[in-house]
């Protein structure tokens, strides 16, 4: 091979990896499109909690029902398929996003969400083990930190171009009556948004396509898929799916409703992009609490960071809760929050609201630390461990009908803070737990016991 077959090998190798890296950002941008795409849905729709509700339920059923068939379709087809194939799922999904806005069907557009966040599982089935394979295996560890922060640097940035999208204009007013202009004009800039998304993600198809042979020369090799029910032998894996679920669930039972609860007149009173601006803090927390969770774990043992987050959470959200009723009354002034500018009111919502958006620090290192304390003590073989943690993040789709649920039963968003309340108690009991339980190496071979 000459030196110059060396350069544009690695050249193409570095523009593939670039592309997959792309990913993490790609699916980043979908999933948290859907928390303003709720608040607008809301208003559009005049949706009550628990149908308000089904749009995660839509979305999140998806990991439930394909994750299965994505592991089955990329063990046949390989990985630059798989990405390929996920990708098109998403763009048919915008497609049925946006001609669900042009027929004015909020059925149509939850079939819409399911189509996406299939094609999103089986992107996420085949990027991780890509991405760790793509290159030098000494820099593996790297290109997972990069593709993670590119994802988090996907959600924090959607949310806030989304809000700005989704939220503006005379639909979302305080106190404006719906009239059919409006919610045409509403769903225009919904399906518009959704559409501008798939016609970008279809020319990316054509950028992963040029690069496809080089993605399928350095992906793992794939074997026959193992079930991932045959981890449910192992005691570990079972309480280690049961805190991805309840952790998902939690976690997208809060950020589907934040904007919802930040604008409310007892909270912090804002308009409704306003308050989708300020979510965006939300996912920059977790962002924070990454980078700081990652450095603390060089020294402080997994499951304790684990505990010492889920007891983080339980309090914010007893704060939450505890508020509840009470007025926001005049504000004492305002403070801007930094990067999105917006003015935050001193008031009685404000503590309330805020303790909402830090909760974000503390769920920041729960699913990475979750997944990594499960493989270290699950007999089953990693990749059945492996594939039943995914399984269990349809949680996302199941807690959320419960917060609705009881949003309405209860009329309170803030009472139904309770719902992530009693998810992150089961993750503190499972993070105390760990403590005892035997720990091997991530491996395929299963060990014996629980």
């Amino acid at each position: 091979m000459t030196q110059t077959d060396t350069k544009e090998g690695k050249s193409s190798l570095g523009l593939a990896i670039a592309y997959v890296t792309t990913l993490f950002f790609i699916w980043a941008v979908v999933t948290n499109l859907l928390d303003p795409a709720i608040a607008a849905m809301k208003t559009i729709y005049n949706l009550k909690g628990l149908s308000l509700a089904l749009q995660t339920f839509a979305f999140f059923i998806a990991y439930g029902v394909m994750s299965m068939p994505a592991a089955s379709f990329l063990s046949k087809k390989g990985y630059a398929n798989s990405v390929i194939v996920g990708l098109g799922g998403i763009v048919l999904g915008c497609v049925i996003a946006f001609v669900s806005t042009k027929v004015a069907s909020y059925f149509v557009f939850l079939i819409g969400l399911f189509v996406m966040a299939s094609g999103i599982t089986l992107l996420q089935v085949a990027a991780n083990p890509l991405i760790a394979a793509m290159g030098e295996p000494k820099h593996s560890a790297f290109r997972l930190n990069l593709s993670q922060a590119f994802n988090s640097l996907g959600a924090a940035s959607v949310i806030f171009v989304g809000s700005s999208i989704l939220l503006k204009g005379e639909a979302f007013k305080p106190d404006v009556v719906m009239t059919e202009a409006l919610k045409a004009s509403a769903l225009s800039e919904v399906g518009g948004a959704y559409l501008k998304m798939g016609i970008i993600l279809a020319i990316f198809i054509g950028l992963i396509y040029m690069v496809r042979k080089t993605i399928s020369e350095n992906a793992p090799q794939t074997v026959g898929a193992v079930s991932p029910f045959s981890a449910l032998s192992s005691k570990w894996a079972q309480l280690g799916a049961l805190g991805i679920f309840f952790y998902v669930g939690a976690e997208v039972s809060i950020g589907a409703n934040l904007i919802l609860f930040l604008s409310q007149e007892n909270i912090l009173n804002l308009p409704k992009m306003n308050a989708g601006h300020l979510v965006t803090w939300y996912m920059l927390f977790a962002m924070i609490g990454r980078f700081i969770g990652s450095v603390v774990m060089r020294s402080v043992k997994g499951h304790t960071v684990l505990a010492f987050a889920a007891m983080g959470a339980i309090v914010l959200c007893a704060i939450v809760m505890f508020k509840n009723g009470a007025m926001a009354g005049v504000a004492n002034g305002t403070f801007r929050m930094p990067i999105v500018n917006v003015d935050v009111p001193l008031s009685g919502g404000t503590l309330p609201g805020m303790a909402a958006l830090c909760i974000g620090i503390f769920n920041s290192i729960m699913f990475p630390t979750i997944f990594t304390t499960t493989l270290e003590r699950s007999t089953a073989p990693a990749s059945a461990t492996s594939g039943l943690l995914c399984v269990a993040i349809v949680g996302g789709a199941f807690v959320p009908l419960a917060f609705g649920a009881l949003k309405d039963a209860t009329n309170s968003y803030s009472l139904a803070f309770i719902v992530p309340l009693i998810c992150y108690a089961y993750i503190l009991w499972f993070a105390v737990s760990a403590k005892s339980a035997p720990v091997h190496k991530i491996e395929e071979a299963t060990s014996g016991g629980h």
